[in-house]
């Protein structure tokens, strides 16, 4: 007996070992799961180039986004990209960049293996809005939320059309010139677009060209201005913006384009 009872207390302990090692590696499990979870349930982690790629990522339904160039940059290809910058980088899932973007080269190298690299074609035209959306809503597993950001986004530009309609002088379409990338603007606007420039400044033969269809308004572009388009023309020229702020609210470009235009239409 008293050797049994010797045998009974080292299995009583190594049981209650074996149950205090079962039940850490059962909390660990857990946690590891539901760091898991909480990893899928945010979604990808996305960085973009610019804030513009960023807002078409939050429109799409990321919650993980971030930005290289400061919103605070006007013209984003010009950034000089820093060796903090390309750290961001190596931890995303996705990496949004465009084409005309001088770094993307760099980016790219950034990015590894691991992370998947989207480039976007930027163009503030409701069709290529609506279209990039879709595109990384489908890449990221947001369909539901990419196609509701965009019957939003559709239900936001008529009621923006019908305002700055409403404003047009003497209730006519206003003959307006724009660069090039803020074409969208006028079409925004349901006004005449007599001419488009850029993106290089204007040329003396442009000027002329352009000034003798004589157009009431000039949207040039904000993020790429290079000074007064039409001098001497007697055209008002309104700067438009094709970039969002740090909000990444890309609905808000559309907003402040058409309160400009309003403001200006309803004053001439």
């Amino acid at each position: 007996m008293a050797r049994t009872r010797g045998l009974v207390r080292p299995l009583v302990a190594l049981s209650a070992g074996l149950l205090l090692i079962s039940g850490c590696g059962s909390g660990a499990t857990s946690e590891k799961t539901a760091a898991t979870s909480d990893k899928a349930s945010s979604g990808p982690v996305v960085v973009a180039t610019t804030v513009w790629e960023a807002a078409l990522a939050k429109a799409a339904g990321a919650k993980q986004v971030t930005s290289i160039v400061p919103a605070s940059i006007r013209h984003a290809p010009d950034y000089d990209v820093k060796p903090s910058d390309l750290s961001k980088v190596a931890q995303a899932d996705y990496v949004l960049y465009s084409s005309f973007e001088p770094f993307a080269g760099r980016i790219k190298e950034a990015a590894g293996s691991r992370a998947k690299m989207i480039e976007l074609n930027l163009d503030n035209t409701p069709s290529k809005t609506t279209a990039n959306v879709t595109r990384l809503g489908k890449a990221f597993g947001t369909q539901k939320a990419a196609a509701r950001w965009n019957t939003t986004f559709g239900k936001e530009w008529e009621s923006l059309n019908k305002k700055v309609r409403a404003a047009w002088p003497g209730g006519k379409a206003p003959a307006v010139t724009a660069q090039m990338f803020t074409s969208w603007a006028a079409k925004l606007a349901g006004a005449q677009l007599v001419g488009t420039y850029g993106p290089e400044a204007v040329t003396p033969a442009q000027l002329s060209k352009l000034s003798a269809k004589k157009p009431k308004f000039v949207l040039d572009n904000e993020n790429m201005s290079t000074g007064t388009v039409l001098p001497g023309s007697g055209a008002k020229q309104l700067n438009i913006a094709n970039y969002p702020g740090r909000d990444l609210d890309l609905l808000a470009v559309y907003r402040k384009a058409a309160q400009q235009m309003e403001k200006a239409f309803a004053a001439s």
